[in-house]
């Protein structure tokens, strides 16, 4: 298998290597997707709980009346825009 690496990447590699830690690059990014694996799990959950927090925020401006009608394609795609050019 062959992958590639930028610059950056792969210094950080090869710093872990000279470090002593380990004993090859293989090694490292064993262990880089062995925590990858690990806290990938707990990486879900953050996010649920985000979309979560941001859903009730969502219903909590619903509830005090912050709603706008949506009555058309059109208006929905204008919104969309908007959203995307915050992001």
């Amino acid at each position: 298998m062959h992958i590639s690496l930028s610059p950056e990447l792969e210094s950080r590699v090869k710093s872990k290597v000279e470090s002593g830690l380990y004993n090859n690059a293989s090694e490292v990014i064993r262990e880089a997707l062995r925590f990858m694996d690990t806290h990938e799990e707990w990486i879900h959950e953050i996010k649920l709980a985000h979309l979560r927090e941001q859903l009730q925020i969502g219903i909590d401006q619903l509830d005090r009346g912050q709603g706008i009608t949506i009555e058309s394609r059109k208006g929905l795609d204008r919104l969309f825009e908007v959203v995307r050019a915050d992001l």
